[in-house]
């Protein structure tokens, strides 16, 4: 009776904290909410700090809470909100150089390739770019070559080894712990879902995984050699022999120009401002600069508008949020920009590996209805494969970066099954039914012969679709396409090469597709989809969910954890799917 006692009182005590945070926050919001934005002041003769250690999305967001408006948020900390700010910065008086103060960047190689050429450009300004950090992360490096000058601490250390990537394989651990995977997929290339069905990597998929790493490679060596001043088979032969794995090493072969203190750096700074001895630094984040920027442009008025719209993250059937494709709130903000007579084209931004073959198909449909109307060009990021790609197939034009991971034209079907992990626990499931097939799939029994033929028959018949939409979208015969589908995954650079995009380049060469498209040369950006909160989901960021995540972490440790949300990932997935395994780092 004490335990259910002490149990009621801390669930009772759970909800009245709960209770006190949100009259709280109610509280806050009408006490702030109506004030305007603290203004942010940009002191003369500053330096532009380029500190990127938290998560970059290619869109900000801007989330409406519906019945209570003054939580109402509009994020102004996305890739392309840096990029404006490094570009208002490139005239702003204020601003004499920016100073790239970053170990480690949240970020994807494509998107970090687009802030290093937002950076490029700043420099044709005059204006100086330079760099500190204590560790330099491969990425951070590769950001940070752009740099007239690069320091390192002294007892720092530098990252420069190539491309890696590793994948989990599952097929040993699916036996001895009973938790099985049934899996259905067509393509040889797909591998999502290999770690299920072997313990070591296809050949195939070995095959495909070292051509993008190294076509990946390649891109990055060639900008960097041409930064540095470097034979690129010379940083070859530096990555094979780790020639710049410390400070004085990283100095003797170039890939740095000095070795120093953070407040030596900081004097080196002053120095390029002409500060006086003893003056402050002036420095403003880019972080905080962007939302400055964002203000001023807001300004620009013109009866002319593009929209671009994020697809950013999972593909998934039902409402959308930051960071999750929703057919729903994915196609409002299509349809909505569809009927608007003041948007005249839309830039659809994709940066997802797929998702729901459904979701995928009611999205491409919303986008086919949309071209009929108005030009509808698509901007790759770091990933747009798998379902990612079905909903570009039918764009008027698709622009792709040379580092984006494209294709994976494929599809799979994942069931878990929980069988011997059942018997195991002396758990038995018996099923009465009234026909043949009114059960098609039990988690408690094995798929037989019949079930399975009937799942593969969906996969083939989705896999048809997928290529025709690919087939009929980019003007490609069906042998053409099968020749570069079966799931298998290509560089923006290989598929330029192979008809699946039609240039190379970042989302300002799409905004000048859509302006030329739509016959117009002035025009102001509008971006969506905006996103609609309600109170559920504003409990959830009371930090429940997150301390259920960091409790998790502890107890199993970072590698199982990571294993742990691999199965907890495939086992949500609902229908047949189009994914790209972006749980695939690389390194």
């Amino acid at each position: 009776m004490s335990f259910i006692k002490r149990v009621l009182s801390t669930v009772t005590g759970l909800f009245v904290f709960l209770a006190i945070c949100f009259v709280g926050l109610i509280l806050i919001g009408l006490v702030f909410g109506g004030a305007k934005e603290q203004k942010v002041h940009v002191k003369p003769n500053s330096v532009l700090k380029l500190k990127l250690d938290y998560p970059i999305r290619d869109y900000g967001g801007k989330t409406i809470y519906k019945d209570y408006p003054f939580l109402n948020e509009d994020g102004k900390n996305g890739l392309f909100d840096l990029v404006n700010a490094i570009a208002y910065a490139k005239t702003d008086p204020k601003i004499k150089g920016i100073s790239i103060d970053n170990s480690f960047i949240s970020a994807g190689i494509t998107q970090t390739k687009t802030l290093r050429e937002a950076l490029l450009d700043f420099k044709s300004s005059g204006k100086f770019v330079m760099s500190y950090a204590d560790v330099y992360t491969q990425k951070s490096y590769y950001l940070s070559s752009v740099a007239d000058s690069i320091f390192m601490s002294p007892v720092g250390m530098l990252e420069f080894k190539g491309l890696a990537t590793e994948r989990l394989y599952f097929k040993d651990f699916q036996e001895k712990s009973g938790i099985k995977m049934e899996v259905i997929r067509h393509g040889k290339y797909k591998s999502a879902v290999e770690p299920f069905l072997e313990n070591e990597m296809s050949a195939d998929n070995r095959e495909q995984i070292s051509v993008y790493l190294n076509g990946l490679w390649a891109e990055l060596k060639g900008e960097i050699a041409t930064a540095r001043g470097i034979a690129t088979p010379q940083l070859d032969r530096i990555a094979d022999s780790l020639l710049a794995r410390t400070p004085k090493m990283a100095k003797a072969v170039q890939l740095i120009d000095g070795i120093a203190y953070y407040d030596q750096y900081i004097g080196r700074l002053k120095s390029a401002l002409g500060s006086a001895k003893g003056e402050k630094l002036n420095g403003i984040t880019l972080k905080r600069y962007a939302k400055h920027v964002a203000s001023k442009l807001k300004t620009k008025s013109s009866p002319n508008t593009i929209a671009v719209i994020y697809a950013e993250g999972d593909i998934i059937y039902g409402e959308g949020e930051l960071g999750t494709v929703g057919h729903i709130t994915l196609n409002k903000a299509i349809r909505n920009a569809r009927k608007d007579k003041r948007i005249k084209a839309i830039v659809l931004r994709i940066n997802s590996p797929g998702g729901s073959a459904l979701a995928s198909e009611l999205i491409w449909r919303e986008v086919e209805l949309t071209k009929r109307k108005k030009p509808v060009i698509v901007s790759m990021g770091d990933l747009a494969a798998s379902g990612g790609y079905y909903i570009a197939a039918n764009a008027s034009k698709i622009i792709a970066e040379p580092t984006t991971i494209t294709g994976s034209i494929g599809v799979f079907g994942v069931l878990p099954n929980f069988k011997n992990l059942a018997e195991d626990l002396g758990i038995n499931a018996e099923q009465v039914v009234t026909h043949t097939n009114a059960i098609t799939y039990s988690p408690f029994e094995v798929l037989n012969d019949r079930q399975r033929d009937f799942i593969k028959e969906g996969i083939i018949d989705i896999y048809g679709l997928f290529t025709k939409r690919v087939a009929d979208g980019r003007d490609l015969t069906a042998e053409e396409v099968e020749a570069i589908a079966q799931g298998r995954v290509w560089t923006g650079k290989d598929a330029l090469q192979r008809g699946l995009v039609d240039a190379l380049g970042g989302l300002d060469l799409a905004l000048k597709f859509a302006a030329e498209a739509a016959e117009i040369e002035d025009y102001k950006i509008k971006s969506l989809p905006v996103f609609e909160k309600k109170l559920d989901e504003m409990l959830e960021e009371f930090g429940l969910v997150k301390a259920k995540t960091e409790l998790l972490k502890a107890e199993l440790g970072e590698e199982s954890y990571k294993l742990y949300n691999e199965i907890k990932r495939y086992t949500k997935r609902e229908g047949a799917q189009l994914l790209f395994p972006f749980s695939t780092e690389i390194h």
